[in-house]
């Protein structure tokens, strides 16, 4: 994936749309006279890339980086490169269908920002991992040798070394994705152990007292089938009797009469 063309409009020192095409896939060289915009055109590649960071671009503000501010009549700024993307191998991740990809970031004032990614609407973060896929966090460039850059590199400390391989090689960012995912399974543990807690101290506590609930409603129930079966068998019991008596008095009164 290479640069194809670069179109800016109202940023910086370009007030008028403006399209640099040309771009060699290996090597480029942009020359000029002092103040002719020179370090715009890296300016603004940046910005497309993503950069947060708006003193990389010598800007205070975002409204620096519309043209004179917004104080002549360009109260926004557009910047849209169209790359070349027919060599899969280097597509970004979930880009590999598309011969060219063309991404567009816009600012306006007072404080307005969207991107576009062929034409759609997409969001800073998508924009980063999408440059991310292919080794190109703008947030830690590895390949822009900024002034100063050589001498920081010289005096980082290994852990620092070792986190600039990790750019180049493309893993620091399935290592940031793999940390976000360790805290995000970190939280929902601890969300799982509010819920045991809660569990033991409330509901645990419920269930108990339902389970004895439950064994005094049984013990009644069956307190109260043994009394039926009892008067049942009372019952039986007493008419039996009432029978016999009264045959007793019947056989009794027939041998008075005889």
């Amino acid at each position: 994936m290479h640069i194809q063309e670069l179109i800016l409009d109202g940023f910086k020192s370009y007030p008028v749309r403006t399209q640099i095409t040309g771009w060699d896939p290996s090597f480029n060289a942009i020359t000029g006279l002092n103040g002719s915009g020179k370090s715009n055109i890296l300016d603004a590649i940046c910005f497309v890339l993503g950069l947060t960071n708006l003193s990389s671009m010598r800007a205070q503000n975002q409204q620096d980086l519309i043209y004179k501010r917004g104080q002549a009549g360009v109260t926004k700024a557009s910047v849209t490169i169209v790359f070349d993307n027919s060599d899969r191998s280097t597509s970004p991740v979930g880009m590999e269908d598309y011969a060219q990809i063309t991404v567009t970031r816009q600012i306006a004032i007072p404080n307005i920002s969207k991107y576009l990614v062929n034409g759609h609407k997409s969001t800073q973060q998508a924009i980063q991992t999408l440059f991310q896929s292919v080794q190109l966090n703008i947030n830690n460039p590895n390949f822009l040798i900024m002034q100063g850059r050589i001498t920081k590199v010289l005096n980082m400390k290994p852990a620092e070394i070792l986190g600039m391989v990790e750019e180049a090689a493309g893993t620091r960012m399935f290592e940031e994705k793999k940390e976000k995912a360790l805290r995000t399974i970190a939280r929902k543990d601890r969300k799982v152990e509010e819920l045991k807690a809660t569990i033991d101290e409330e509901i645990t506590k419920k269930l108990d007292k339902l389970r004895e609930d439950k064994r005094i409603y049984l013990a009644w129930q069956k307190t109260c089938t043994e009394l039926e079966h009892i008067g049942r068998t009372l019952r039986a019991f007493e008419w039996v009797d009432a029978t016999q008596r009264a045959e007793a008095k019947d056989e009794e009164i027939a041998g008075v009469k005889g």
